[in-house]
């Protein structure tokens, strides 16, 4: 049961900023449910200083009055877990006792403090007390001497019931540490004539960051170095030990005077976005490991306590210097590596007789469940409509192409289309295949258009609604909605491919998804090399599928006419003409004009009429068909020969005929040819262009008559000659030799008798 963590520490983890306001509400139904105080609720959305009310929480808390369907401890257990927190392991619960063969499970990510072996480290107020020194070893620590350094000590006293409290006014920064350190020198131990007197109640405070000596914000912070890291949560000793224990990258560590240690720790960011990623990773690692952190510090214009100074009869000091790792990064290496979740290695005498199981084929001969698979290709290549085809394929357990497919149930993750479209697309493509549509209920669709978020943090979510449907696989279209980061890094794709990784290993299902191929001619590029980005999108997925675009000549666009005139000739014939078969050999068949022949004379005037809108439309889709190849490049089996097919709106067709194996595909020829086909290509336009200029002179010189070419020479400002090479090389005209020489438009033969 979830109910068995305490809710309080679960907070912990959970951002309250990172939760919408429905979530935020359900929170707090939870924490009522589970018998939890609106106090509790209140002092936990505090954390978010933008939307945080006083009062709201104890408002609303008195309308949450309970349901049939209550909510439960456990949604902020899941809230945690999709921050990124992790039960504890439940051999440390108090009480449990472990067998002699039971495993010790690993210790949670990022966790390095054993809090039941940590034993408090003392901090000891210094016997000699030199303020000056103090103050002196602080800033040559933290800053250059030509740096600015914010200070404050004027305060000013707010009380309420419980206590009174010393609160900093705005300070002053308009001296820099190589000034303070040369006045603190010779002030003869009076640091109140450098910095100005304090009240010995309240101490004083120090930015530990510079500044540009304008003003004290976050925007005059000239270089984010440090962050505060302060806790005063438990015993000063043990807030020591684990700061020591962690390592922490610590500049300076100061004793606040009261019940905290303030340790201003080495950031060394390149600017603010990057300063509060760090310093979320930094506070992170500290409630991970029992410090909680006070989380009002992050920014970097933040004061925090001066050394050598007296506060309400206890000191201010220097506890220690530089300590723990000397950098930002090599901490951070640090952390990340000392106790990986990675598994120990094993030796093959072990597992030679005994070696597990593969995962069955998803796709036979491509992709075998709980793998990944990519497939890219140019736009307009119709991958969204391959994508749901296979989704078809898997829940019907038919072929996919050319691949049978395992029957299971499968989740479409639809990133790009309106959630009508999407749905419509799914009918659509189960009419074109002619499939009936018996095993609906294996097909989920998740609609995110509009609230897609990074990979990193859709990857959770997505976990936690399939977690028990099991599905053998999970189909994400297009992955470009989602990606986090410079599609171009390798490190930040990496990571990015990693939260593939993540869902298969934790649903046990295959993944696949598809992205778009880079710009340029993409023929004579390796499969791999045709996906935008880095290269690690061709490299992690274990089944590459890339579709790169043919181009069929006219010939063959004319046979594939030739064979869907056909078709329809024979469905007519098939439905209207009786005895039909024995006008029409097989051979007969695959011929357009005797087909058309055939059907002038068996069927009546009125169904060959008829026909003609079938003829015209199967022309026009024929010639709105693309031509595709599909290459592959696999980890778990031999590679495929290319497959070759139509995307016949808005499915694809297997290339039966073999009429594509020998087309080459976009960019493929050598320059020369491919220069020789843009100048034809160029030629053929320029002609059509000289064609309708001509038809326009014609149309414009004809005013009830026909022109002349007299006429039509004086509009184009040409000889008449050059109209009679004009009529020559248009073919659609001719002169009336009977009609005073006007030029008239020839009599037009029909092109499908």
């Amino acid at each position: 049961m979830e109910s068995k963590y305490d809710l309080i520490q679960v907070l912990e983890s959970i951002d309250p900023a990172m939760l919408s306001y429905q979530e935020w509400c359900s929170v707090g139904m939870a924490l009522k449910d589970a018998n939890y105080t609106a106090a509790d609720w209140d002092a936990w959305s505090a954390r978010d200083d933008k939307r945080y009310h006083p009062g709201e929480c104890f408002k609303k808390w008195d309308t949450f009055r309970g349901s049939g369907k209550p909510v439960t401890a456990g949604t902020i257990v899941q809230f945690a877990r999709d921050q990124g927190w992790q039960p504890p392991d439940q051999g440390d619960e108090p009480g449990q006792e472990l067998g002699w063969n039971a495993t010790i499970s690993a210790k949670e990510d990022l966790v390095v403090v054993n809090p039941g072996w940590l034993e408090g480290k003392e901090v000891v107020e210094p016997v000699e007390w030199d303020p000056v020194k103090q103050i002196v070893a602080y800033l040559e620590t933290l800053f250059e001497a030509s740096e600015n350094v914010g200070y404050v000590t004027e305060s000013w006293e707010k009380t309420d019931k419980d206590d009174t409290r010393y609160l900093p006014t705005k300070g002053a920064c308009d001296r820099t540490a190589g000034q303070l350190i040369e006045q603190l020198n010779t002030c003869h131990g009076d640091i109140g004539a450098v910095f100005g007197d304090y009240n010995p109640k309240a101490g004083a405070w120090i930015r530990f960051n510079p500044l540009d000596g304008k003003d004290v914000k976050n925007e005059n912070v000239t270089d984010f170095r440090y962050a505060l890291v302060e806790s005063d949560s438990m015993p000063i000793d043990r807030q020591n030990a684990i700061l020591r224990e962690l390592e922490l990258p610590i500049a300076c560590l100061v004793h606040s005077g009261r019940k905290s240690l303030h340790a201003i720790v080495k950031i060394e960011a390149a600017d603010y976005s990057e300063y509060r990623k760090r310093v979320d990773y930094l506070y992170e690692v500290c409630k991970k490991n029992g410090l909680t952190v006070d989380t009002q510090n992050k920014n970097p214009s933040r004061l925090s306590r001066m050394p050598g100074i007296m506060r309400n009869g206890h000191k201010q000091f220097l506890v220690d210097r530089n300590i723990g790792k000397e950098s930002w990064k090599e901490w951070q290496e640090w952390i990340e590596s000392v106790n990986d979740d990675l598994p120990d290695p094993e030796s093959m005498a072990d597992v030679w007789d005994h070696l597990p199981e593969l995962s069955p084929p998803l796709i036979e001969g491509v992709l075998r469940q709980g793998h990944k698979m990519l497939l890219a290709g140019p736009s307009k290549a119709g991958k969204s409509y391959a994508l749901i085809e296979l989704c078809i394929a898997i829940a019907e357990g038919r072929k996919w192409l050319e691949w049978p497919c395992a029957q299971g149930k499968v989740m479409y993750v639809n990133l790009e289309l309106d959630r009508a479209s999407c749905l419509h697309r799914f009918k659509d493509v189960y009419s074109a295949l002619n499939w009936n549509p018996n095993n609906l209920r294996n097909i989920d669709v998740w609609n995110l258009r509009g609230k897609s978020v990074p990979m990193d943090k859709l990857a959770p979510k997505l976990i936690r609604r399939a977690a028990k449907k099991n599905y053998i696989a999970i189909i994400i279209d297009p992955i470009y909605k989602v990606i986090t980061g410079d599609e171009n890094s390798a490190d930040q794709m990496a990571h990015f491919c990693n939260q593939f990784d993540r869902v298969c290993t934790e649903l046990g299902c295959a993944v696949i998804y598809c992205h778009h191929h880079s710009k340029g001619m993409q023929g004579q590029k390796r499969a791999m090399d045709r996906a935008s980005g880095s290269g690690v999108f061709a490299r992690d997925p274990d089944a590459l599928l890339d579709l790169i675009e043919l181009e069929p000549n006219d010939k063959l666009i004319d046979q594939e006419i030739n064979k869907a005139i056909c078709k329809v000739c024979l469905a007519w014939l098939q439905e209207h003409a009786e005895d039909w078969e024995d006008e029409v050999s097989q051979d007969d068949q695959c011929s357009q004009k005797t087909m058309l022949d055939t059907c002038q004379s068996l069927l009546t005037e009125e169904q060959y009429q008829a026909m003609q809108p079938d003829l015209q439309a199967a022309e026009k889709a024929t010639r709105a068909r693309t031509a595709w190849r599909i290459d592959g490049t696999l980890r778990e089996f031999p590679k495929f020969a290319p497959v070759n097919l139509w995307f016949d709106y808005p499915v694809h067709h297997l290339d039966m005929d073999g009429r594509l194996k020998d087309v080459e595909a976009e960019g493929e020829a050598p320059p020369w040819q491919r220069a020789t086909k843009q100048r034809k290509k160029k030629a053929k336009k320029d002609r059509r262009t000289k064609s309708q200029e001509f038809e326009e002179a014609i149309n414009s010189c004809n005013f009830g008559d026909p022109p002349t070419k007299k006429e039509i020479a004086e509009y184009l400002g040409v000889t008449v000659r050059t109209v009679t090479d004009k009529l020559r090389e248009h073919g659609g005209y001719e002169v009336d030799k009977n009609n005073g020489y006007v030029i008239v438009k020839k009599r037009e033969e029909e092109t499908i008798k």
